[in-house]
């Protein structure tokens, strides 16, 4: 489509070499609501190449166009991975996308593109949204695109963050969440199927994180199970600063935290295999009343209390531990240390019920793959602690069988609630 030229003063961005000019211009793209920032291949583009910004639909913001070669550091960077977020304009989403723009995320010589898929409702806050992100300039982020068609958004991506769900309104009881979210999880995953890389990563923080990752994967059955996971990072960084606070110790001193079974009140926080300064938390912290009573709950009430103190839920603190659940998968994990993710149990080491989405205890070798760690203890008390969210994940499973292909679905989540407080 032709370029409209804006008769603006030249000027200067820091992406751009000290000979490169910067001029803004605008484009009309028509392409089902998708907004393009679009700058030239890596490694084969020509002194006169230019970066170019459309704007979708009524849209004539002003937007760069880049003059002239990249710079010399760019010849050095990784190939382009494309990155989809679902629930991109939301508070959690806010706080992430500038993360993993900045390099924060995968490094700084790993360019990105990223798809950002919305609702019709939220498209106009997704377009301010990428506004937002070429205004920032950052020189790794080479595309963005928005949409409300999963099977457009995730064409051909590498990472897939699911964060988009449906808030439990009042007095919405957790089989008609899982019902409402799951559906909108088996189509992305259908999509994911369809469009995404065949060895796609698939990160899901809509709640209920666990079951919703279920469903995900049982409607991608061409990519690799072991590729989903449920964020329960945040719980595990929630646990070492409750361990930590207690300890009298700064937080990179709390190593080998487990989060077990569910993002729920069954969650199981591990001070059984948990380290203080290289040494068990229970030779460190001697209050063992705590730590079997006291610390579970404050991990647990933890976003409730936040919500209470601040009135706002933890989305800052759920878009880092976002940031550290994939830094831990294209990061060697430390030797000796481990990580929480809740991914799939066939082939467990653990005795846990194969077919669910259950946190357990993961190494990596920074490759984006991980193994689940063998060498760990699980005495009575933790045993029993599992099989209590095992149980949990299983009566979900019932409650969404029509949309895993399991035949007819059969809810018996009993009454009590176990959704965390702050997460409803």
């Amino acid at each position: 489509m032709a370029m409209a030229e804006l008769s603006t003063p030249k000027t200067t961005s820091p992406f751009l070499n000290s000979s490169s000019r910067l001029r803004l211009s605008s484009k009309l793209h028509l392409s089902n609501h998708f907004r393009h920032l679009l700058l030239p291949p890596l490694h084969t583009t020509t002194p006169n190449s230019k970066i170019s910004c459309s704007v979708s639909q009524n849209s004539q913001a002003p937007v760069a166009v880049q003059e002239n070669g990249l710079e010399e550091e760019t010849r050095s960077w990784k190939k382009l991975i494309n990155i989809a977020v679902s629930g991109a304009a939301g508070m959690i989403s806010n706080h992430l996308l500038f993360k993993l723009a900045s390099g924060e995320v995968f490094g700084p010589d790993q360019p990105i593109a990223l798809k950002l898929l919305g609702s019709e409702r939220s498209i106009q806050a997704l377009e301010g949204v990428a506004m937002e992100l070429e205004d920032s300039l950052f020189p790794l982020l080479r595309e963005v695109d928005i949409g409300t068609d999963p099977n457009e958004v995730f064409q051909d991506v590498e990472w897939a963050i699911l964060i988009g769900a449906k808030p439990r309104g009042p007095g919405m009881e957790r089989a008609d969440l899982l019902d409402i979210n799951g559906q909108i999880f088996a189509e992305q995953g259908k999509a994911l199927n369809k469009a995404a890389s065949p060895n796609v990563k698939v990160l899901v923080v809509g709640n209920p994180c666990n079951t919703n990752a279920l469903i995900c994967l049982k409607n991608a059955p061409n990519i690799p199970a072991k590729n989903f996971h449920a964020l329960t990072r945040l719980d595990e960084n929630r646990a070492k600063c409750q361990l930590a606070l207690k300890a009298g110790v700064f937080y990179d001193k709390v190593s080998n935290m487990t989060i077990w079974g569910n993002h729920s009140t069954t969650q199981v926080p591990d001070f059984l295999n948990a380290r203080i300064n290289g040494l068990p938390v229970k030779e460190v912290i001697t209050d063992h009343k705590w730590l079997e009573e006291g610390f579970t709950e404050s991990v647990q009430k933890r976003g409730g209390l936040l919500i209470q103190k601040w009135g706002r839920s933890s989305a800052a603190s759920t878009a880092v531990s976002i940031v550290d659940a994939i830094k831990s998968l294209v990061t060697p994990t430390p030797e000796g240390d481990w990580f929480s993710t809740g991914v799939y149990t066939d082939g467990n080491p653990y005795g846990i019920e194969e077919g669910l989405v259950f946190s357990m205890p993961c190494r990596s070798k920074g490759d984006g793959d991980y193994e689940l760690v063998k060498d760990v203890e699980i005495d009575d008390y933790l045993r029993q602690r599992i099989a209590k969210s095992e149980a949990e994940l299983l009566a979900e499973k019932r409650c969404v069988a029509h949309l895993t292909g399991e035949g007819i679905a059969y809810c018996d989540l009993g009454p009590v609630d176990t959704m965390l407080p702050g997460e409803v």
